[in-house]
């Protein structure tokens, strides 16, 4: 069944809740009353459609519906998640969810995105308060998976675990934050950052650019996988975390920050600040920039996923819970199907060459997995090797564009296995690739037959696929006419 979020302000942040929500399979709702709102969630998401399908090694759920309201009481019909993210101002927010608790369902969670206000302030004089919570998300909120879930007591438990459920389902982390505080975690980090470089620029000490270089080059992508605490402690070596403070805590009492002390926004320092930053990254659009961070994020996060750590552990799950089961049949076997991702593509704008080669390899390795050589065979000293591969390139594939490979066993006897992929987009035959494999002894690292269950699993698909018609291009090499 089809969930339905009702999105309340349309701008950067709820521009990317919606796209987020969207491209899970749930219906949009949106609210905005800004006559350019519909362009500008378009934009977004079409930002979103490339980008976030190709963190998933699986296919995506089927996009839902969209559709824009004229008035709160319109978009919020049927919805289970509404969120706010009108401006921050506690009056406009208050007005808006008397607005939204007059016709939304009484179960429905109501999420804001502030990045400054408590729930303790958004509930009061709200007819429910039990369904108000802070949701506070970070840009780009249809890639990045933290959700800042703050609660009062007012929230009843039932209703928590059901937000959290939700965000999970998307594709989020809800961090629980049960103690509210101002700026909640995450902006109290950044706004003591944010402080720091002000004073560095004030002084002259470094340019917005330094700065910049300084975070992405060096502890920016380490926070991106560990933290700040999981880093520490690793610096601390094999003595672990309480020799990292030993050495380094005495650092606290020296006079090296002005955390405590911020410096007055002038005119000059803030005009030096934009001067900076117009000759840094004035010669991207903003669209540009939010591509190029795009591609940088789901490398990154791709990256983490290999790793099975940070970002990547929670994508990994996520494809989890979106993979639908593959089972063999008499019929070609859908052995991949997902969507291309920014990191696949090369200078011509599609999909490279050894991308082609790793989709057949994934597709060739959920086979192998399907017949019963799987992880627990290959422990055992089994194994099936490549050794031979032949593809054909016939057409082209972009970043984002769905894709899928069905496989069929045209030979198994022996010690060989013989699989033919074709690769499609849609009813569309991009590629096909041949593979030889030939079964291995892990132990001598000699061809040998299958063990028989294995072998019997394969013959049997073989059989049945040499039933079903042949499709072109089986056996053919270079320079081979046909």
């Amino acid at each position: 069944m089809t969930k339905t979020a009702a999105i309340i302000g349309g701008g950067v942040i709820g521009g990317g809740w919606a796209a987020r929500f969207l491209l899970m399979g749930w219906d949009v709702r949106v609210f905005d009353p800004d006559p350019e709102a519909e362009r500008k969630i378009g934009e977004v998401l079409e930002n979103a459609r490339r980008s976030l399908p190709g963190l998933a090694e699986v296919a995506m759920p089927n996009e839902g519906a969209l559709s824009f309201h004229d008035t709160i009481a319109d978009a919020v019909i049927d919805a289970i998640w509404i969120q706010e993210s009108v401006p921050e101002r506690l009056d406009i927010k208050q007005k808006t969810f008397a607005e939204i608790q007059a016709a939304c369902h009484p179960g429905a969670v109501i999420g804001s995105s502030t990045s400054g206000f408590k729930p303790s302030e958004l509930q009061t004089g709200t007819a429910r308060p039990n369904q108000i919570m802070v949701a506070h998300p970070f840009n780009p909120v249809y890639l990045l998976p933290l959700i800042e879930l703050v609660t009062t007591d007012a929230n009843n438990a039932e209703l928590i675990e059901t937000a959290k459920g939700l965000l999970t389902g998307i594709g989020c982390y809800p961090l629980h934050v049960k103690k509210e505080i101002d700026a909640h975690i995450a902006d109290r980090f950044l706004e003591a950052v944010w402080r720091e470089a002000l004073w560095l620029i004030k002084d002259g000490i470094a340019t917005t650019e330094e700065i910049d270089n300084a975070i992405r080059y060096g502890f920016g992508i380490r926070w991106a996988q560990m933290g700040l605490f999981e880093t520490y402690r690793v610096a601390g070596g094999e003595a672990g975390m309480k020799h990292f403070i030993a050495q380094f805590g005495p650092c606290l009492q020296w006079p090296w920050t002005k955390l405590m002390d911020v410096p007055e926004l002038t005119d000059d320092l803030v005009d030096a600040i934009a001067d900076q930053s117009d000759a840094q990254s004035g010669m991207h659009s903003i669209r540009e920039l939010e591509r190029i961070r795009d591609n940088n994020l789901v490398s990154m996060m791709r990256a983490l996923k290999a790793q099975d750590w940070g970002a990547g552990a929670l994508l990994k799950a996520q494809d989890a819970r979106l993979a639908d089961p593959v089972v063999l049949s008499d019929q070609a076997v859908r052995t991949v199907a997902r969507a291309v991702p920014l990191d696949w593509t090369d200078y011509n704008g599609h999909m490279n060459e050894a991308r082609y080669l790793q989709a057949f390899g994934d597709a060739t390795d959920k086979f192998m997995e399907l017949v019963g050589c799987d992880a627990a065979y290959i422990a055992a000293g089994n194994s099936f090797f490549t050794a031979e591969t032949h593809i054909r390139h016939i057409d082209e594939v972009h970043a984002g564009h769905k894709i899928h490979i069905d496989t069929l066993c045209v030979m198994g006897e022996g010690k060989k296995m013989h699989l033919f992929h074709q690769m499609f987009e849609g009813d569309r035959l991009l590629a096909t690739g041949e593979h030889m494999q030939i079964h291995v002894s892990l132990e001598t690292r000699r061809a040998c037959d299958p063990l028989p269950a294995v072998a019997a699993v394969i013959q049997k698909v073989a059989a049945a696929h040499a039933l079903l018609p042949k499709p072109a291009g089986i056996g053919k090499a270079v320079g081979v006419k046909g």
